[in-house]
């Protein structure tokens, strides 16, 4: 075939763009400030009304829809039909944009994972130090790529194993760390240099990161080589979760405190998890868990700027922590609007000004919520179709959840059919071939400015209110949350939510066997190697540390060199916030009805 002539170019015309050649044809690129407007015409709305009259009308009239109505968790209606019409005009440079580049709705990465599959991560941690260091070789062993750790109950409200408080708990929902000591156990062997950690820590984040820093300055890594990530969301511990300790003001300043020390001493970690997480799992609807996760990274960078921290100097290591819930395209719409929504917030309210500072950089686990204890092998296919959820929305790394979580902790074989789903989905689905697969889609395109444009409401509500500290103060969140979950179970109950293995296709089972249990004789070895630890040291030095963490407390200074300092002396997890709470006192939640 010829080439078409074009005609010449006149004075004052603009310069055509670059013609792309693609199979043996010249294809005019795209101008960059184009609009791609949707082809709602007249006629597209006389074909889509005679379809609803001629085509659904008759049928439905014989056989009617299952449900009078299809709803998301946030009880918006789905349509029967996507169309043209319900995305209307899309300025595509303006709300879509290309991966890498702002608004990021497509992706944070120019080529995503076609240059690198997300880290693959698998949350655990149980006992003892020495028990979970032998489950993270074996998972490194397997192809996992980072490490997720999971501290038992009392370490995550900084209690010593010793402390009456932690009588019953001691290693039974993740790893019990005390000390130094027990941080140098868990690490063993892993080099710290190598190996990105994500510690699901809060209350007393400060602490668990001034343990790995030490632990990696042992191994003769220094703390500007480091890489991982801490959760340190204590907002959301506040409204969903519970593992708190003290209230909202100092804790606000730990965090603070931390995102200082860390972009000058340790600039490869992720400062904070704002993890809306724990608030899908509570019963928010995505819509909800969009709006108090975006709103309580608001609070954050406004905390960090009131402490006179320059916004470009902490932005770009905060990270997020989303849910992979069950509903597929809710899910990658909800990932896709955050991740638009925060590089505007970024951009137009916080002034940011590099382009890593608007990123949206998250960390998805599939939803623990929605694991049964019934028919646990169903659970791998909920797993499964929440893995391609957060891998078609783009996610940074991914923890999927093991078929047996209902019931115990997970066990090696659970444990390793859970990260092969990963590894199936990386690398035999073909959904991680191409960027943002589902976009263009007008399901997928309606949804993702549903949600931005529901969640923005929730955030301009809650800023009436004075912000996101004082709207948890005054139970407006929680209650929120708590009327979701009140609807999600009523329509479980009734059957209008089906839940396969529980309130349908139930069966008479077997209970399961070979469950992971964690023996009282852990709490006994943890006692006594405190016991050892407080021996051995140079109490005089811990004292002496820990009445200068007491004297920071109470005036301005950063806190984390002296607890690092405190730290590296074998000071307690427990004793180190014992002063805290001492200076700062414990926060009691206020009853929401």
């Amino acid at each position: 075939m010829k080439p078409v002539k074009t005609a010449a170019k006149k004075k004052g015309q603009k310069k055509p763009a670059p013609a792309i050649k693609r199979a043996g044809k010249k294809i005019q690129a795209p101008q960059p400030s184009m609009v791609n407007k949707a082809l709602v015409t007249d006629d597209l709305k006389k074909q889509i009304a005679e379809w609803q009259s001629n085509s659904v009308g008759p049928l439905l009239a014989k056989y009617p829809e299952r449900k009078e109505k299809f709803l998301l968790t946030s009880g918006a209606e789905i349509n029967r039909l996507y169309t043209p019409e319900d995305v209307g005009e899309v300025d595509y440079p303006k709300e879509l944009g290309f991966p890498g580049q702002y608004p990021y709705t497509r992706g944070v990465q120019p080529t995503m994972y076609r240059g690198k599959f997300w880290t693959m991560r698998q949350y655990a941690g149980f006992g003892d130090a020495a028990e979970s260091n032998k489950r993270y070789k074996y998972l490194l062993a397997q192809g996992q790529t980072g490490l997720s750790i999971a501290f038992d109950l009392p370490t995550q409200i900084g209690y010593d194993s010793d402390h009456p408080m932690s009588t019953g708990e001691v290693g039974k929902v993740g790893v019990a760390i005390d000390s130094l000591a027990d941080m140098e156990i868990l690490f063993d062997g892993i080099p710290l240099d190598k190996v990105s950690t994500s510690m699901t820590i809060n209350a007393p984040a400060s602490v668990l990161l001034a343990m790995y820093i030490a632990v990696a300055e042992k191994q003769g890594v220094s703390s500007s080589q480091i890489h991982g990530t801490i959760q340190n969301d204590i907002l959301k511990e506040y409204i969903a979760r519970g593992t708190y300790i003290f209230p909202p003001k100092p804790s606000m300043r730990l965090i603070t405190d931390i995102f200082e020390y860390c972009a000058k001493e340790v600039p490869k970690w992720n400062t904070i998890s704002i993890s809306g997480y724990h608030i899908r799992e509570a019963g928010a609807s995505a819509t909800q868990e969009v709006a108090f996760t975006l709103a309580d990274g608001i609070a954050y960078v406004q905390a960090a700027l009131d402490t006179g921290l320059n916004v470009d100097d902490f932005a770009s290591r905060l990270s997020f922590f989303f849910n992979a819930n069950n509903n597929l395209f809710e899910e990658v719409a909800k990932f896709r609007a955050a991740r638009r929504m925060w590089a505007r917030i970024m951009k137009e309210r916080f002034n940011a000004q590099k382009p890593s500072s608007l990123m949206l950089r998250f960390h998805s686990q599939t939803a623990g919520s929605t694991m049964t204890a019934q028919q646990p092998d169903n659970n791998i296919v909920r797993v499964t179709i929440q893995t391609l959820a957060a891998v078609m929305g783009g996610a940074q790394s991914l923890h999927t959840n093991s078929k047996d979580e209902a019931l115990a902790l997970p066990t090696e074989d659970s444990v390793r059919v859970a990260l092969r789903t990963q590894q199936i989905v990386a690398y035999e689905s073909g959904v991680a071939d191409t960027i943002d697969p589902l976009a263009g889609s007008y399901y997928i395109e309606a949804k993702t400015n549903e949600i931005e444009k529901t969640a923005m409401e929730y955030i301009n509500k809650i800023d009436k209110m004075g912000g996101m500290v004082r709207a948890v103060e005054k139970g407006y969140i929680q209650s929120e949350i708590q009327e979701s979950a009140y609807r999600y179970q009523l329509d479980v109950e009734s059957k209008e939510r089906v839940v396969v293995g529980v309130n349908k296709f139930t069966i008479q089972e077997e209970p399961m066997k070979n469950l992971l249990k964690v023996s009282q004789a852990v709490a006994e070895a943890q006692i006594k190697k405190i016991n050892e630890i407080k021996a051995k040291r140079d109490n005089i030095a811990v004292q002496s540390s820990l009445e200068k963490i007491r004297q920071a407390a109470q005036g301005k200074d950063n806190l984390m060199p002296i607890i690092l300092t405190a730290v590296k002396q074998y000071a307690t997890l427990g004793e180190i916030c014992q002063v805290l709470r001492e200076e700062f006192g414990e926060y009691r939640e206020s009853v929401v009805l």
